[in-house]
């Protein structure tokens, strides 16, 4: 099994340290893990939330579609009709520049920076005998930093406001009092995923769009599973969460109180010039004749008296 692991732990290596770098920095300007971890999260963030608007969209496109695809499913029931049920789904979702896996992308692209910070917070807690004594030898990160120093000096714990972040909730406590914060943490972050699901739902709702079963479904069990995960994996990754979420649910409310969420507002907007501007080229067309029946007798006046002075 380790012969299978190793490579493709070997393969992201130059990330985990790009990114125990970056926490390196952030705790030099403040040290605080909870800081660098969010301020990790915000470059991250940076990157994926391009993606997180174009699934958004996707996904409100695609809501607007049920009634059509509820016609076509309708109209081409029965295995037999397979085929031309899924042809004309494809079909609906070309004309409509629809992904219907689009909604999915960014929990996707989200699994890699999972793994990679979970790895990452996982080096940093490395511990060993250094001169027979046991101390703290974290890995992906500078050794000259002031992170690396005071993980040294903690014996490998990430110490946050008297809790060790690298602990999880179901790890070890001293006692029941000690393990209610990490609890605290994993239902936060739970309650922002749903409200970040919810808040699309609701949107739907306020515009009476007719809220897709799957979608629904979804947001009573993902709650679910994100809780089971959360609770096995340690602090620091469930902080890294929730500020990826609370950074979701900002960029959400942008989208939906500019209006970008609307994947055919350019079309509309397009359509409504298209519409002002056919009126005037009417009444231009509508003036061309006119115009040109009031100059021709003056041109053949003209033309008269030419050949008179002639």
């Amino acid at each position: 099994m380790k012969s299978i692991t190793h490579p493709f732990g070997q393969l992201f290596q130059p990330i985990f340290h790009l990114f125990g770098l970056i926490m390196a920095f952030f705790y030099g300007l403040i040290p605080n893990y909870v800081f660098a971890i969010v301020m990790l999260t915000i470059v991250i963030m940076g990157v994926l939330t391009p993606f997180t608007v174009k699934s958004t969209k996707s996904m409100l496109a695609m809501n607007k579609l049920q009634p059509e695809i509820k016609k076509l499913q309708t109209k081409y029931k029965g295995p037999e009709n397979r085929q031309v049920l899924n042809e004309e789904l494809m079909k609906l979702y070309k004309d409509a520049g629809v992904n219907p896996v689009g909604g999915c992308l960014p929990v996707l692209l989200q699994a890699p920076f999972l793994f990679i910070l979970y790895s990452v917070i996982k080096g940093l807690t490395i511990t060993g005998l250094v001169n027979g004594k046991l101390q703290g030898t974290p890995r992906y990160i500078p050794q000259s930093s002031k992170m690396y120093a005071n993980l040294q000096h903690s014996v490998g714990q990430i110490r946050v406001f008297g809790m060790n972040m690298s602990l999880k909730p179901f790890s070890h406590h001293s006692s029941i009092y000690t393990a209610l914060p990490f609890f605290a943490l994993v239902l936060f972050a739970v309650g922002l995923q749903y409200f970040q699901m919810a808040q699309i739902n609701n949107r739907n709702k306020k515009s009476g769009q007719a809220i897709p079963a799957q979608q629904q479904t979804m947001q009573r069990i993902l709650p679910l599973v994100f809780f089971y995960f959360y609770v096995i994996i340690p602090a620091a990754v469930v902080v890294y969460m929730i500020a990826s979420s609370i950074i979701r649910i900002v960029t959400q409310y942008v989208m939906f109180a500019t209006g970008v969420s609307d994947p055919n507002s350019a079309k509309n907007k397009g359509s409504a010039l298209d519409t002002k501007a056919k009126p005037q080229e009417k009444e231009v067309e509508a003036a061309k004749p006119s115009t040109l029946k009031s100059e021709t007798p003056a041109n053949r006046s003209k033309a008269k008296r030419k050949r008179k002075d002639r």
